[in-house]
């Protein structure tokens, strides 16, 4: 199933309202209900194209999985790590798809990240390996957007990742895809500038959701991404920025806009 969070269209004498959807071949359905627990596909449909397509999910907290893809350690020039390298991402750092994203006037290298995130399903405390994987919904394509510079003080990983902006995810869940198993592309202006599986990770999904389940609650909605492949580029104005799982039909395409060039 693909989940899909959504304005409706509205005229000036409805009150504009924000929906959850299933994805099936250009049109959206209705749902009632809660995707994280029961619901109901209603008769009710819209034309994708008639719709703006938000985040698909709005979690509580994001976390994020580092150094996950061995040649992205090595093209940084990093040890590898022995446990999860990990930070989070504020929610006020998140735009929806299409949304630009803004290049911080203190930044000086802007870089894309590609991910595949994980949205967990049920709030969760100390989960084994074993029990891990029937506690995530789905899966997204996510864009950990990072100041590089600044990544490379290890005190500043969390703060290089966390201006506003910095964080896409969307516009789609898709609960089908096996989550280590999953093809990631990013393109930059249609040219494709990445490409990773998910069976190559340091560490699979399971021991990284069994792992932050340790030391917090995880709750319905919440995102965990799970790391880069090889190949982070810095990102400039008018950019256009394409992330791709492979299975599931809509990208996540975010434009890259500077303010200091258009004063």
């Amino acid at each position: 199933m693909r989940f899909v969070r959504f304005r409706e269209p509205c005229t000036d004498q409805e009150t504009e309202q924000v929906r959850y959807g299933v994805y099936d071949n250009g049109k959206i359905s209705c749902i009632e209900g809660s995707i994280f627990e029961q619901f109901t596909i209603t008769e009710q449909q819209y034309a994708v194209e008639d719709v703006q397509l938000l985040y698909p999910c709005e979690p509580r907290n994001i976390y994020c999985v580092g150094l996950n893809f061995k040649r992205h350690i090595q093209e940084l020039g990093l040890p590898t790590p022995v446990l999860p390298a990990n930070f989070m991402k504020p929610v006020t750092g998140v735009v929806h798809p299409g949304e630009p994203i803004i290049y911080p006037a203190v930044a000086k290298r802007v870089d894309y990240e590609g991910e595949m995130a994980l949205v967990i399903k049920h709030m969760i405390k100390d989960v084994t390996a074993e029990e891990a994987m029937e506690h995530i919904l789905g899966v997204t394509p996510l864009n950990d957007v990072t100041e590089r510079e600044m990544s490379y003080n290890s005190t500043q990983v969390t703060y290089s990742k966390s201006f506003d902006s910095f964080t896409s995810f969307g516009p789609i869940i898709d609960t089908e895809l096996d989550p280590d198993r999953v093809t990631v592309r990013t393109y930059m202006n249609g040219k494709q500038v990445q490409e990773g599986n998910t069976s190559d990770f340091l560490f699979d999904c399971a021991a990284i959701v069994s792992y932050f389940s340790q030391s917090r609650t995880l709750y319905p909605g919440d995102i965990i991404s799970t790391g880069t492949p090889h190949n982070v580029q810095p990102m400039h104005d008018g950019d256009i920025v394409e992330i791709e799982l492979e299975g599931i039909p809509l990208t996540l395409k975010n434009p890259v806009y500077d303010p200091k060039l258009h004063r």
